[in-house]
């Protein structure tokens, strides 16, 4: 099979399963929509709720970048070489409100709501915001990109392939990933002025995520 026809299988092999992944992925998305706790009144602990398939574009181009000709990814695989097809995206205001959310979602695994993929991911590279998420016993990894996100990859049984990737971010690091995402995604740029800026703007979004939680703290005293 030739590297065309394997990206046309993995394409096809997804459209035709594509209800399934959406029936997940409104399930994940009512959960954190309908949960009390993360919505309440005046102070809710999450912001905005962000979800999306992927479309054929958009697949076609990421299979293409991780295309390997000793691991090709065709109908056979697509499920378990690319499980961000169905996404979520969680924003919340103050990292103070992560713990809440990083809760819930631990809730759902260990009632078997939910099961994991892979163990969740931090994408940080600062070093403060590094050690708030390893005592919660997450892993990080820095990105040379400067992206900064947490990752979840869930599924609805065990054995199923059909994952749904949850990102939570703060609405500081979400400014950052859109304006990255268009200049430095999913194409690096090779403007080196670009990325020089793309880097001071990172520190700018973890000064203000850090100044953001200190007005958070004062209010809670």
């Amino acid at each position: 099979m030739t590297k065309e026809d394997s990206i046309a299988s993995a394409i096809d092999k997804f459209g035709k399963n594509k209800h399934l992944f959406e029936r997940f992925l409104n399930g994940v998305v009512d959960f954190f929509k309908l949960e009390p706790t993360l919505n309440q009144y005046g102070t809710p602990v999450i912001h905005t709720i962000k979800s999306r398939l992927k479309n054929e574009g958009h697949l076609k181009d990421k299979i293409t970048r991780k295309w390997e000709d000793k691991n090709p990814i065709s109908g056979d695989n697509i499920f378990e070489q690319v499980t961000d097809l169905a996404g979520v995206r969680i924003l919340h205001l103050y990292q103070d409100q992560f713990p809440d959310i990083h809760a819930h979602i631990l809730q759902q695994i260990n009632n078997r709501e939910w099961f994991l993929h892979e163990p969740p991911k931090v994408y940080s590279w600062d070093p403060e915001a590094t050690e708030f998420f390893k005592s919660l016993g997450l892993i990080t990894e820095i990105k040379a990109s400067y992206y900064t996100s947490i990752h979840y990859v869930v599924k609805p049984q065990e054995h199923s392939n059909i994952c749904c990737e949850i990102q939570v971010r703060t609405l500081f690091e979400e400014i950052w990933g859109e304006i990255d995402h268009g200049m430095n995604y999913p194409h690096p740029t090779d403007n080196r002025a670009c990325k020089e800026q793309l880097r001071v703007l990172s520190k700018l979004v973890s000064t203000g995520t850090r100044l953001a939680d200190s007005i958070y703290r004062t209010k809670q005293i």
